[in-house]
């Protein structure tokens, strides 16, 4: 009962984000390729490329109510520690999956966590990059931006369904980490919907973890040069 409770609680606060989203942002969505037609079911994995900020939830102005609900209801999101430690953002992000783990930048314990949370029916939606673009171009502590190996373990405990890249084309016109938001901005984003099984084929069935986790952070790098623009 208590799972019930909190999905619709989850979604309702979802479908206030997407309102408030439509209202106050224009938006501009494309597909890579043609668009699919079975865009939106059997969807496991939502990786979000090019983190800007922390404003990104506007994006669910673009998700129909269908995904909304597989997020309220089976959704699973990792979420930087320091992040869900905020007084206010974290509070929200708490609420925005069915399940949100909070996670180190280590591969630690929280990472299991995130692992074993994922059900057989599970969706997760993460961001690879795993920190976020300042205004400068690079991270927090002055790196360049580079998709991280994690994802490689979320792709293998999936192990097939379908596979959502969301291209942001970046959100600093928008809110600056650290600044105030501005309102009534356009903001961009191009997906793409690869099926997991094939894109593990594709990559290299044979390789060890080290070589595959390579071979996906090179080719999810290269889809973020090409189509995050």
């Amino acid at each position: 009962m208590a799972v019930a409770v909190r999905s619709l609680f989850v979604f309702f606060l979802l479908l206030a984000i997407k309102a408030t989203s439509r209202v106050f942002y224009r938006h501009e969505v494309a597909w890579v390729g043609d668009a699919p037609e079975e865009r939106w079911k059997g969807l496991r994995l939502v990786a979000l490329l090019n983190h800007t900020s922390l404003f990104e939830l506007l994006y669910l102005g673009d998700a129909p109510l269908r995904l909304l609900w597989a997020i309220a209801s089976r959704g699973v999101i990792p979420a930087a520690q320091k992040t869900v430690e905020r007084p206010l953002v974290g509070l929200l992000y708490r609420l925005v999956a069915s399940q949100v783990v909070s996670i180190t930048r280590e591969r630690d314990h929280t990472w299991s966590a995130l692992l074993g949370a994922i059900r057989p029916d599970g969706l997760v939606v993460m961001a690879p990059e795993g920190r976020m673009m300042r205004e400068t171009g690079l991270d927090a502590t002055g790196r360049q931006m580079s998709i991280r190996g994690g994802i490689a373990d979320v792709l293998h405990a999936l192990g097939s369904g379908g596979f959502l890249i969301a291209y942001s084309g970046g959100l600093h016109h928008v809110q600056v980490p650290g600044r105030f938001p501005r309102a009534f901005k356009t903001v961009r984003l191009r997906l793409e919907r690869i099926d997991i099984a094939a894109y593990v084929k594709s990559l290299g069935e044979g390789l060890d973890a080290d070589a595959f986790k390579r071979a996906m952070k090179d080719d999810l790098q290269r889809r973020r040069e090409l189509y995050c623009s």
